[in-house]
C-alpha cells in the first residue's frame, strides 16, 4: 500500500520526522511510506488556485498514485503548525487528493500529552467537507516525552511505545483494506 506521509514539523532535528522515518523503515513490509515535503509550498491563495505555483503542482503530483495518508504533527499552541495547515488547504482544493483515502495520524512531543490537542484539531480538519479523508477512528499515535524514548540516531527505543504503534499500524492496514474492498464493490 502506497502511503504519503505529511510531516508538520520542518525543523532539522524534528522528532516528528524521526518518528515518521522510524515508521517508514519498520513497516516497509506492509506500507510503502513516502515522505512528501511541505516546507517550500506557496501559501494557499484562492487567487492563484487555478494556476497553482510549481511548488504546489509538484506537491500534488507526488500524491497522484497514493492509496493512503499518514499525517504526523507536532503541537504548536494546542494546534497543528501553519505549514501543515497550508498543505492541507491546498489538498482540499482541485483534485482533493485526500478525499476518500484511508488516513491515520501520529505525533510526538516532549510534553506528557503527546500532541493530543493538535490531533483533535487535525481530525476536525481532515473530516471537513473539502478534505473528506477517511480517518482511522480511535487509534491515535501519541508519543509523549519523546526525548526519553529515542536514541541519538532517532530510533524509538521504548518497547511499550513500539508495541503500541505496531498495534495501530496493524489496525490501520486492516482498516485500509476494508476501505479498498468497499471502493471496488
Amino acid at each position: 500500500m502506497k502511503v504519503a506521509a505529511l510531516v508538520g514539523s520542518i525543523r532539522k532535528d524534528s522528532y516528528n520526522m524521526k518518528l515518521t522515518t522510524f515508521m517508514k523503515d519498520r513497516y516497509k513490509d506492509h506500507l510503502d511510506i513516502k515522505i512528501v515535503q511541505i516546507r517550500d509550498l506557496a501559501h494557499y491563495d484562492q487567487d492563484i488556485e487555478s494556476e497553482a505555483p510549481a511548488s504546489v503542482q509538484n506537491f500534488k503530483a507526488q500524491l497522484s498514485d497514493v492509496d493512503a495518508f499518514l499525517v504526523v504533527t507536532p503541537e504548536f499552541n494546542h494546534s497543528i503548525p501553519g505549514v501543515l495547515k497550508n498543505a492541507l488547504d491546498w489538498l482540499s482544493r482541485g483534485e482533493k487528493e485526500m478525499e476518500g483515502k484511508p488516513t491515520f495520524i501520529a505525533g510526538a512531543t516532549m510534553g506528557i500529552l503527546g500532541t493530543v490537542r493538535a490531533q483533535m484539531h487535525l481530525r476536525q480538519i481532515l473530516n471537513a467537507p473539502g478534505m473528506g479523508a477517511q480517518v482511522l477512528p480511535g487509534n491515535e499515535i501519541l508519543v509523549g516525552q519523546v526525548q526519553n524514548k529515542m536514541d541519538e540516531h532517532g530510533q524509538l527505543t521504548d518497547q511499550k511505545t513500539i508495541d503500541f504503534i505496531d498495534g495501530v499500524v496493524d489496525t490501520f492496514v486492516s482498516y485500509a483494506g476494508e476501505k479498498f474492498s468497499q471502493a471496488t464493490v
